[in-house]
């Protein structure tokens, strides 16, 4: 096969972005385990940007807070075309992601309580609260079209408004100081982006200007300013038409390569920055460690599942189109990577304490990759079960 044709086979299979996103994972911490280390710590710790306006932040800063809310731009793009005229477009099938994220945070923290109530680590019940989004869909998107498109529309939601309520948590427990002038200002930069869908603005510039000053407001507000992305996402025109390309499809076109290609690996090559050592090991039979790798794995897998069931049983809320349980406990597992998220909150729970934060990211890396694998393997053999079925 021609080299550029097989180029560009690659990079347009639904497996490409995930695999590229676990060979950077893999270089990441190869490199963080290296004499190369500390060389590239200090790159990310480096502040860059202009003190004009308050913006000089390291170059990680940037990575999680600026190019992430592109990311989730995408993804709040993704959703809000399907809520519009897709597999979200039914109460029943838009509200399951909702009770699932609800009992996938819950759940979770109890577990962690039970193991940590009354210790030093305590603080930490939201660490396995949230889910890493990013890697996530990564590895979903690796199974491609062996399972529905509505399970990975699915996990997408269930994932965006899971880390909206990681998000709520680290402002209301989290949280030192909320700047409330800037909050008010982000408050009226959404609603002007609301407007001008009201009004029936079509043109994106409109809406882009908008959306870097509401990323600048909530950023200095004190709240992840990814969910800026969110937001901004929502307010972007679309329609139910077939005939007509929508803004929101112009730009969701536009952003699937970079976001893909670009931003999610250089987002795994920075966040999966760590150094292992012997205390880290030690740390994971602790309650501490139980905490984490249980709240991860059985409490996503157990609060999603159980959540859905009883809100499908109430008649609340309808499985996926075409998905099966089996399916659904893989999503389950799969919500269980918390990664970033969670060792950004575990960073915020234990901040006087580094040795509790390094057992704290050791299990997090531990129970994300089990989660990982799991998922993973349940998705699979669920498909290859479907097959059988229909075969036969």
């Amino acid at each position: 096969m021609n080299l550029s044709l097989y180029f560009k086979k690659f990079f347009s299979s639904n497996q490409a972005s995930g695999i590229i996103l676990i060979f950077c994972v893999l270089v990441s911490l190869l490199i963080a385990n290296s004499s190369a280390g500390e060389g590239f710590q200090n790159f990310l710790d480096k502040e860059v940007g202009t003190s004009l306006f308050h913006l000089t932040y390291p170059v990680s800063i940037w990575i999680n807070d600026g190019l992430m809310a592109v990311f989730f731009l995408l993804v709040g793009l993704e959703i809000k075309r399907e809520m519009v005229e897709g597999e979200l477009s039914s109460f029943k099938n838009a509200s399951l992601p909702i009770f699932a994220a609800v009992g996938g945070m819950l759940v979770p923290a109890v577990i962690y309580t039970f193991f940590n109530a009354g210790t030093d680590y305590s603080s930490g019940w939201g660490i396995p609260m949230a889910t890493d989004i990013a890697f996530s869909l990564a590895i979903i998107s690796m199974l491609g079209k062996k399972i529905p498109n509505s399970i990975k529309i699915f996990l997408a939601a269930l994932a965006i408004v899971d880390d909206l309520g990681a998000i709520l948590v680290i402002a209301v427990f989290y949280t030192e100081q909320i700047h409330w002038t800037y909050l008010l200002l982000s408050f009226g930069t959404a609603a002007l982006l609301f407007l001008l869908n009201f009004l029936k603005v079509t043109r994106l510039v409109f809406y882009i200007i908008p959306g870097l000053f509401l990323w600048y407001f909530l950023h200095h507000s004190g709240i992840h300013a990814t969910i800026a992305g969110v937001l901004l996402a929502f307010s972007i025109p679309t329609n139910v038409s077939n005939v007509d390309i929508s803004p929101l499809e112009k730009l969701e076109h536009k952003l699937h390569f970079p976001v893909s290609f670009l931003i999610m690996p250089i987002f795994a090559l920075t966040n999966t920055n760590i150094a292992f050592t012997s205390e880290m090991v030690a740390g994971v039979t602790s309650t501490l460690g139980m905490g984490i790798i249980c709240g991860l794995i059985l409490g996503k897998l157990i609060g999603i599942n159980l959540f859905s069931f009883i809100a499908i049983k109430l008649k609340l809320s309808s499985l996926p189109q075409n998905s099966t349980w089996p399916q659904m406990a893989g999503v389950g597992l799969l919500a269980g990577i918390g990664f970033t998220m969670s060792i950004f909150i575990a960073l915020l729970s234990f901040k006087d304490d580094i040795p509790i934060q390094d057992e704290a990211k050791f299990a997090i890396l531990i129970a994300s990759f089990l989660a990982a694998v799991l998922g993973f393997v349940i998705l699979s053999m669920s498909s290859k079960e479907d097959e059988n079925v229909v075969e036969n």
